[in-house]
Protein backbone atom coordinates (compact mmCIF):
# COMPACT_ATOMS: atom_id res chain seq x y z
CA UNK A 1 0.00 0.00 0.00
CA UNK A 2 3.03 2.10 0.60
CA UNK A 3 2.07 6.40 1.49
CA UNK A 4 -1.75 7.51 0.24
CA UNK A 5 -1.70 11.06 -0.51
CA UNK A 6 -4.49 12.82 1.75
CA UNK A 7 -6.56 15.28 0.75
CA UNK A 8 -9.42 17.33 1.86
CA UNK A 9 -11.57 14.93 -0.07
CA UNK A 10 -10.06 11.54 1.48
CA UNK A 11 -9.26 12.66 5.13
CA UNK A 12 -12.95 11.31 6.18
CA UNK A 13 -12.57 8.11 4.45
CA UNK A 14 -8.74 7.33 4.43
CA UNK A 15 -7.99 9.02 8.54
CA UNK A 16 -11.99 9.12 10.06
CA UNK A 17 -13.30 5.99 9.06
CA UNK A 18 -10.11 4.05 8.72
CA UNK A 19 -9.90 0.50 10.89
CA UNK A 20 -6.33 1.05 11.20
CA UNK A 21 -4.17 3.68 12.74
CA UNK A 22 -3.30 6.41 10.80
CA UNK A 23 0.36 7.96 10.80
CA UNK A 24 -0.24 11.58 8.90
CA UNK A 25 3.18 13.24 7.97
CA UNK A 26 2.56 17.08 7.31
CA UNK A 27 5.05 18.04 5.25
CA UNK A 28 6.30 20.82 1.70
CA UNK A 29 8.46 19.86 -1.26
CA UNK A 30 10.54 23.35 0.17
CA UNK A 31 11.17 22.13 3.64
CA UNK A 32 14.64 20.29 4.42
CA UNK A 33 13.65 18.75 7.36
CA UNK A 34 10.81 17.52 5.73
CA UNK A 35 12.69 15.47 2.89
CA UNK A 36 14.92 14.31 5.54
CA UNK A 37 12.10 12.41 7.50
CA UNK A 38 10.49 11.33 4.25
CA UNK A 39 12.71 7.71 3.55
CA UNK A 40 12.53 7.19 7.35
CA UNK A 41 8.59 7.72 7.06
CA UNK A 42 8.31 5.62 3.74
CA UNK A 43 10.37 2.69 5.53
CA UNK A 44 7.77 2.78 8.43
CA UNK A 45 5.23 2.10 5.83
CA UNK A 46 6.60 -0.41 4.10
CA UNK A 47 7.54 -2.35 7.54
CA UNK A 48 4.27 -1.98 9.34
CA UNK A 49 2.13 -2.59 6.06
CA UNK A 50 -1.30 -3.77 7.28
CA UNK A 51 -0.52 -2.79 10.68
CA UNK A 52 -1.07 1.12 10.36
CA UNK A 53 -1.41 3.37 7.44
CA UNK A 54 0.62 6.30 6.22
CA UNK A 55 -0.59 9.30 5.00
CA UNK A 56 1.02 12.05 3.25
CA UNK A 57 -0.23 15.48 3.99
CA UNK A 58 0.95 18.27 1.59
CA UNK A 59 0.69 21.33 3.66
CA UNK A 60 0.79 23.85 0.43
CA UNK A 61 -1.90 22.03 -1.19
CA UNK A 62 -3.89 20.75 2.14
CA UNK A 63 -3.71 24.31 3.71
CA UNK A 64 -7.24 23.57 5.55
CA UNK A 65 -5.88 20.10 6.96
CA UNK A 66 -2.47 21.88 8.10
CA UNK A 67 -5.16 24.72 9.81
CA UNK A 68 -6.81 21.73 11.59
CA UNK A 69 -4.78 20.13 13.35
CA UNK A 70 -2.66 23.25 14.44
CA UNK A 71 0.65 22.61 12.15
CA UNK A 72 2.86 25.30 12.91
CA UNK A 73 6.22 23.56 12.32
CA UNK A 74 6.91 21.08 9.70
CA UNK A 75 7.52 17.55 9.07
CA UNK A 76 5.04 17.55 11.77
CA UNK A 77 3.51 13.74 11.99
CA UNK A 78 0.30 13.12 13.85
CA UNK A 79 -0.53 9.37 15.10
CA UNK A 80 -4.56 9.08 14.51
CA UNK A 81 -6.50 5.94 16.66
CA UNK A 82 -9.88 5.64 16.24
CA UNK A 83 -9.95 9.49 14.50
CA UNK A 84 -8.77 11.32 16.94
CA UNK A 85 -5.21 12.17 17.37
CA UNK A 86 -3.08 9.80 19.97
CA UNK A 87 0.50 11.26 19.19
CA UNK A 88 2.42 13.91 17.83
CA UNK A 89 6.24 14.70 16.77
CA UNK A 90 7.63 18.14 14.91
CA UNK A 91 10.76 17.95 13.28
CA UNK A 92 12.99 15.62 12.04
CA UNK A 93 13.83 12.82 14.28
CA UNK A 94 15.47 8.73 14.07
CA UNK A 95 13.12 6.12 13.20
CA UNK A 96 13.46 4.45 16.78
CA UNK A 97 12.63 7.77 18.27
CA UNK A 98 9.99 8.40 15.91
CA UNK A 99 8.62 4.74 16.47
CA UNK A 100 8.15 5.47 20.41
CA UNK A 101 7.46 8.63 20.60
CA UNK A 102 4.32 8.07 18.18
CA UNK A 103 3.18 4.67 20.06
CA UNK A 104 4.16 2.58 17.49
CA UNK A 105 6.41 0.29 18.58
Amino acid sequence: MAEIKITQDNFEKEVLQSELPVLLDFWASWCGPCRMVAPVVAQIAEEYEGKIKVGKVNCDEEQQLASMFGVMSIPMLVMMRGGKPSAATVGYQPKESLEKALGIK
